[in-house]
């Protein structure tokens, strides 16, 4: 990626004029231009990132946040400059690096990074990505969340992981009244302030999470790492933790949500960076992972050599308590892989319509028609997905008695988690292929959205964890498959494919033999048949024809580009990108 404004003229030395390049002449025929650059695509920037979305824009309107308009309009504009999305580019060039101590021998544990991180950070915080449906619980605020959200990961993945944290700590922290008083105004504070303080004496915190272990992973019931009370047992009280995680993200975080064992159990605890009495924790960063993508994002393994930490919520009920978080970030996965479709189906288009082939645009090419089309409706689906699951946590933080939004985000959030990442990987890779041998270049974007579609297939449990909760959640509630059919129902009659869908769906459940071993196909049913319902009742007819056509005809799902021929894929990707 180039920079935003390059600079085309260099100083002369000991002078602050710029001084031109020599250019060529008829009078020096060797230092003339070989050949003209013709027929090439542009930098994509100064875009409105919302404006140019009409299914973004009809989401937020039709899930209730249509208050936020006037703000969306302006921070798509934000997001989408040159200069914002360079930012991205510079945060993922220039990766975090590690000090754990200092040049005279202390032990610091600092990780630095790049200015352009910070500034992500900065401006994900004074837009209320963190923060916006706990300071302002009113209908539609995760709806709005999310679509700012959306909007952001579209420039950089990275910096989203603690803001994400930041964010889903708050219903597991409510659970602890002394620690709501203790932090959470700083929690929920505007401010990004990285200083390397104690908690007390910064004006805003960030909050990070460590779960798994190297023997364990997933199954957190495995880990070894023990807490002891420093005094008494209870709800807010201290304990020191001796341990490890193999993973804690992101380690300058203020306060980090940890799973250690008591006598009692499985318990969660909050840990912060400094103890309170302003000393260092004895939280020791061992090194960063080297990971294939989210760069940016400084994720460590720790140890914990008697680390002091709040209990949070109740002894042995650690797992119950961390799993309001680790929800609201697996909602988060969803909508960062949506976001990641979107960014790479734009940056396709936006070559196509500049790139001629055989004598016409590739954006006028049928094959390529076909192939942009089909990667469109998987965007669509994906946001439709997502959005709706907006409103499902709308719904269950201001009416808890909704039983049926509490249940369908029970399932759903697992169902879309899954199916969305999963699906986002091969999205890029196909958007990448579009534009060709420049698509694969580190100086452009479409490497990094490559790489970060694979980590949200992983981060937050892995697609076999996904399909196993689903599995729990139609075992230990069954209201909640009760209510994914009130959902779908609402579409039935609209398209013969999508009744005949869910009725093949229906019979799945009539056979319990071999469930786990047929998960797999199961969800992928559940989830598709869902984005299906969706479409047919919110989408354009074409959209929604052109997706129950695609994805739940007797051919099967295949490769993208391989839409039936009565598509209208001309009309699908003027709705995609309005500029």
């Amino acid at each position: 990626m180039n920079p935003p404004n390059p600079t085309l003229t260099t100083p002369a030395s000991g002078s602050n004029q710029p001084v031109a390049y020599p250019c060529a002449s008829a009078q020096s025929p060797a230092q003339a231009e070989t050949h003209p650059v013709f027929n090439v695509s542009s930098e994509l920037g100064d875009i409105n990132l919302f404006d140019s979305d009409p299914a973004l824009q009809e989401a937020v309107q039709r899930e209730g946040a249509g208050w936020a308009i006037d703000d969306l309009k302006q921070f798509g504009a934000l997001t989408g400059s040159r200069d914002y999305l360079y930012l991205g580019y510079l945060a993922n060039k220039y990766k975090p690096e590690l000090d754990t101590h200092d040049r005279f021998g202390h032990r610091v544990d600092v990780v630095h990074y790049h200015p352009a991180y910070h500034e992500l950070m900065r401006s994900a915080f004074a837009n209320q990505l963190h923060s916006l449906p706990w300071v302002n619980p009113v209908a539609g605020a995760h709806v709005a969340r999310a679509a700012k959200f959306l909007i952001q990961a579209q420039v950089e993945a990275g910096h989203i992981c603690p803001t994400t944290m930041t964010f889903a700590c708050i219903p597991s922290i409510r659970s602890t009244p002394k620690l709501v008083a203790l932090w959470q105004d700083k929690i929920l504070s505007p401010q990004y302030d990285p200083r390397n303080l104690p908690a007390s004496q910064k004006n805003g915190l960030t909050v990070g999470m460590g779960m798994t272990e190297k023997q364990g992973g997933s199954d957190v019931r495995a880990n070894t790492t023990v807490a002891v009370p420093v005094h008494q047992r209870g709800p807010g009280e201290g304990y020191e933790i001796t341990g490890h995680k193999w993973f804690l993200s992101a380690p300058m975080c203020d306060l980090f949500l940890v799973l250690a064992k008591t006598d009692a159990g499985v318990s969660c605890f909050l840990v912060p960076r400094w103890r309170p009495d302003g000393s260092k924790n004895s939280l020791q960063v061992i090194r960063l992972k080297n990971k294939m993508g989210n760069v940016s994002n400084a994720s460590s393994e720790v140890e914990f050599r008697g680390a002091f930490g709040w209990l949070v919520g109740e002894e042995s009920r650690g797992v119950a308590t961390i799993i309001e978080m680790v929800s609201l970030t697996r909602f988060d996965c969803m909508t960062g892989s949506t976001a990641i479709m979107r960014m790479g189906l734009i940056q396709a288009i936006h070559h196509c319509q500049q790139r001629a082939v055989f004598g016409k645009k590739l954006i006028a090419q049928p094959l390529m028609q076909n192939l942009l089309a089909d990667l469109a409706l998987e965007y669509e689906g994906a946001l439709a997905l997502t959005m709706r699951m907006a409103r499902a946590l709308d719904q269950k933080q201001l009416d808890t008695d909704n039983q049926h939004e509490n249940l369908l985000a029970r399932i759903a959030t697992a169902i879309g988690k899954y199916w969305i990442c999963k699906r986002t990987p091969n999205h890029s890779y196909e958007a990448m292929e579009v534009i060709g041998g420049s698509g694969v270049m580190e100086d452009s974007p479409m490497p990094r959205l490559y790489r970060e579609a694979v980590i949200n297939t992983i981060w937050e449990g892995s697609g076999n964890v996904q399909c196993l909760d689903v599995l729990r959640a139609m075992t230990k509630t069954p209201a909640t498959v009760e209510a994914y059919f009130k959902e779908v129902s609402l579409a039935l009659g609209k398209h013969a494919l999508f009744d005949q869908a869910v009725e093949r769906l229906q019979a799945e459940f009539q056979n319990r033999e071999n469930l786990e071993f047929r998960a797999r196909n199961v969800v992928d049913q559940l989830a598709v048949v869902l984005q299906a319902a969706l479409l047919l009742q919110h989408a354009p007819d074409y959209v929604a024809t052109a997706f129950c056509l695609s994805r739940l005809g007797q051919q099967g799902m295949h490769n993208y580009g391989s839409l039936p021929v009565e598509v209208d894929a001309t009309a699908i990707i003027q709705r995609t990108y309005q500029v």
